[in-house]
C-alpha cells in the first residue's frame, strides 16, 4: 500500500525528535525506539521488533541508525526507509559539524584543551563498558574466547583491522557448521585466522603522510561504512588503523577528540566521520564523510528488509555473526589500550576514567552525564 503523506511526515517526525534526544549510545537509542513503536506507537510487534534488531547485526553498519532505517521502511516502504534515515541523522550532523567549526577555531586554546582532558579518559571508560556489556553477550564459549584473544594477538602485531573481522567470521562459522570435526572447532579456528596473517600484514603497512584528498576521503569512508560490524565503537579501530597510521591525516589526540565529540553528541555516534572531515577539509569534507559511512546502510537495509525471517534463523549467518562480533570486540579492546595512553596521563585522568567506569557498569548512568562531568571536572583543575 502506497505511504501517505501523514504516515511520512509521522515517520519523518518521530525518528527527527530521536535524532535530537537519543543521547547514550545505540543500546539507548534501540531502546527508546522501542518504547516508541512498539508500546507508544504499535507500529509493530515486540518479536517483529527482535527480528529488525537481529537482521541489523548481520550486516555492516551502525545498528540504531539501521534500526531507524528499517522502522521507516516498514511504516512506509522505500520513502519512509529514507525519511527515517536522513532525520535521524541530519540533527547529530549538525550538532557535531558546529562543535567541530568550534574545535577547529578554539580547540588549542588552554580553555579546550582542559576541558578535553576531563573528557578523554571518560570515553574512555565508556567503552570499557560497552566491551563489559558486550563482551558478557558475545563471549559464549572457549572457542570464541580464543578466537577473540588470537584477534587480539594479531591487532597489536600489526594486522589490518578488515581482514582480522573476516577471517573471524569465517573461522567461527566453518567450525560451528563441521559437525564432522567435533573435536577439532577450536583448532579449526586458529587455522583460518591464522593463515589470514601474512594477508593482515601485508595490508596494514604503514604508508608516509599524503595530501587529503576528497576522493579519497569519501572512499575511505565508504569503505569503512561497507564492512565495519558491530557496535560503533568499533569505528575507533578503523579510524586509527586508517587515519592515523596509514595515512597520517589525523594524530591520536584528534582521534580522541572526534571520538569525545561523538560521544558528547545524540544520535549515531558514526558522525564522527563529519567532525573527521571538518577538521581535514572543512564542510565539503564533513559531508562527503557523512554521505560515505551512511550510505552502505541504506543499501543494506533496502536488500535484506526482506529476506529478515530467513535471516534469524540461518545457523551459518548465525555463526558468521558470532565470529565478527567476538573480533568486533577484540579490536575495541584493542585500540582503547592505546588510546587510554594519550588519555590516562596522571592521577586525576586515572581517577576519572575509575570513578566513570564505575558509574557506566555498577549505576548505568547517562553517558551524556558522565562527559559534561568530565568536562566540567578539566575545566576546574585548569581553573585551580
Amino acid at each position: 500500500m502506497e505511504p501517505t503523506k501523514s504516515t511520512l511526515r509521522e515517520v519523518a517526525a518521530l525518528f527527527l525528535k530521536l535524532g535530537v534526544t537519543a543521547f547514550g549510545g545505540p543500546a539507548a537509542h534501540i531502546a527508546m525506539m522501542r518504547d516508541e513503536v512498539v508500546h507508544r506507537r504499535r507500529w509493530l510487534s515486540d518479536q517483529e521488533f527482535l527480528d529488525m534488531l537481529g537482521a541489523t547485526n548481520l550486516i555492516p553498519g551502525p545498528n540504531s541508525t539501521e534500526m531507524a532505517i528499517h522502522l521507516g521502511y516498514r511504516r512506509a516502504g522505500p520513502r519512509g526507509l529514507l525519511a527515517a534515515g536522513i532525520s535521524f541523522i541530519v540533527p547529530a550532523m549538525l550538532i557535531v559539524l558546529a562543535l567541530a567549526w568550534v574545535y577547529v577555531r578554539f580547540g588549542t586554546t588552554p580553555t579546550a584543551q582542559w576541558l578535553l582532558y576531563g573528557v578523554k579518559p571518560v570515553i574512555i571508560a565508556v567503552v570499557l563498558q560497552a566491551l563489559w556489556g558486550l563482551g558478557r553477550i558475545a563471549v559464549r564459549s572457549l572457542a570464541l574466547g580464543l578466537v577473540g584473544l588470537a584477534v587480539l594477538v594479531l591487532y597489536f602485531s600489526g594486522a589490518n583491522e578488515l581482514v582480522l573481522l573476516v577471517a573471524a567470521g569465517i573461522a567461527v562459522m566453518l567450525a560451528a557448521n563441521a559437525r564432522l570435526l567435533r573435536g577439532a572447532r577450536v583448532m579449526l579456528a586458529a587455522a583460518v585466522v591464522g593463515a589470514t596473517v601474512d594477508l593482515a600484514h601485508a595490508a596494514s603497512v604503514e604508508v608516509a603522510r599524503s595530501p587529503v584528498s576528497l576522493s579519497r576521503l569519501f572512499l575511505m569512508f565508504l569503505k569503512i561504512g561497507s564492512v565495519l560490524y558491530g557496535s560503533g565503537y568499533v569505528l575507533l579501530a578503523f579510524l586509527r588503523g586508517d587515519f592515523v597510521q596509514r595515512l597520517g591525516w589525523l594524530t591520536d589526540q584528534q582521534l580522541l577528540d572526534a571520538i569525545a565529540i561523538g560521544q558528547f553528541t545524540p544520535g549515531p555516534v558514526f558522525t564522527t566521520a563529519t567532525f573527521v572531515g571538518y577538521v581535514l577539509g572543512g564542510v565539503p569534507a564533513a559531508i562527503l564523510a557523512t554521505v560515505g559511512i551512511f550510505l552502505p546502510s541504506f543499501v543494506f537495509v533496502a536488500a535484506s528488509h526482506p529476506f529478515i525471517p530467513r535471516m534469524r534463523r540461518s545457523p551459518w549467518a548465525g555463526a558468521l555473526l558470532d565470529g565478527v562480533n567476538v573480533a568486533s570486540l577484540a579490536l575495541m579492546a584493542g585500540v582503547t589500550a592505546r588510546l587510554a595512553r594519550a588519555a590516562v596521563v596522571d592521577p586525576v585522568t586515572f581517577a576519572l576514567a575509575l570513578a566513570a567506569a564505575l558509574l557506566l557498569i555498577r549505576f548505568r548512568v547517562n553517558s551524556a552525564w558522565l562527559v559534561l562531568g568530565g568536562a566540567a571536572v578539566g575545566w576546574l583543575v585548569h581553573a585551580l
